[in-house]
């Protein structure tokens, strides 16, 4: 009898049904007694309800055992490494049991030039519902972009009273920044690793982005813009506003608090299903003779 039995794929909640993810540091992820466990450096024990839960967040001082990591494929919930609280996306576990016709559908648009203009329209009309943009080309598209968000970061500088002079970090030396931007790349870290746990536990192909094209995840970059805007940017310039030396601890906080009152996980799905309606999906190619089941 195996330790863990893989429940039936038709039973597993959707992702849109699924908890907020979970997020542990310090501590190991095990299976005993047939269900997976969490257990903390201090002894606590908690059982993971892994067919429920959208993702497992691993940050610092975490370890994970194979059979852990084998029952939570089973259950299609994805696995994510991060740094300390969110602050950095480092890696995240594909599920090998996902239907892929959405990475179909992702790859087939991706491919064609128009599909994969009318996808970056989508994504840019879901922003800005006011802007025409038939016949724009990408390109174009985001010049009308930048000049939106430049808008958006003055007017939440005045809201909230917080000194605006432009977006400007530097990656490799963090302590040259201002505290808005800081705080800003802090809730933007964090809002990737929640939007690639949406995406990659829905099976779309993170490496192919529509807008973006360069890094390694640019598909998760065009997701997340589509709500930074009532998120992660307004996050940062309310936690400057109350403390303008927070670490991070604070927008963190009101990060989470933006997510859950705008259902930004709740509506993510259908949102990043609507970018591609309409389009036809490719005929799911039949499976080889000698392909090994995900169980073996």
């Amino acid at each position: 009898m195996p330790i863990f039995e893989r429940p039936p794929l038709e039973t597993l909640a959707p992702a849109k049904d699924r908890w907020t993810p979970i997020y542990l540091e310090h501590g190991r992820v095990e299976v005993d007694d047939s269900s997976i466990k969490w257990v903390s450096a201090n002894g606590l024990i908690c059982p993971l309800p892994v067919a429920t839960i959208s993702a497992i967040i691993l940050g610092p001082g975490t370890t994970i055992t194979h059979a852990a990591v084998k029952a939570a494929a089973q259950c299609n919930c994805p696995l994510l490494w991060l740094g300390e609280d969110g602050l950095r996306f480092y890696a995240f576990g594909i599920t090998p049991n996902h239907d892929n016709s959405m990475a179909r559908i992702h790859a087939t648009a991706w491919a064609a030039p128009q599909k994969k203009n009318e996808v970056a329209r989508r994504m840019f009309r879901h922003r800005f519902s006011d802007v025409p943009t038939g016949g724009v080309s990408i390109n174009q598209l985001r010049g009308m972009e930048g000049r939106r968000v430049k808008q958006i970061y003055e007017d939440l500088g005045r809201k909230f009273g917080v000194t605006w002079k432009g977006r400007d970090y530097n990656a490799s030396n963090w302590n040259i920044a201002d505290n808005i931007n800081r705080a800003l790349s802090a809730a933007t870290a964090s809002h990737y690793a929640l939007t690639a746990a949406v995406c990659c536990s829905m099976g779309f192909i993170p490496q192919l982005g529509f807008v973006h094209q360069a890094g390694t995840l640019p598909f998760i970059y065009d997701a997340a813009d589509l709500y930074k805007h009532e998120t992660s940017w307004p996050a940062a310039f309310e936690a400057i506003s109350i403390d303008p030396k927070d670490d991070g601890t604070l927008v963190r906080k009101i990060l989470k608090r933006n997510v859950e009152q705008t259902r930004m996980l709740k509506r993510m799905p259908d949102d990043l299903i609507a970018l591609f309606k309409d389009f036809e999906e490719v005929s799911p190619p039949e499976t080889h003779p000698l392909q090994p089941h995900s169980e073996a």
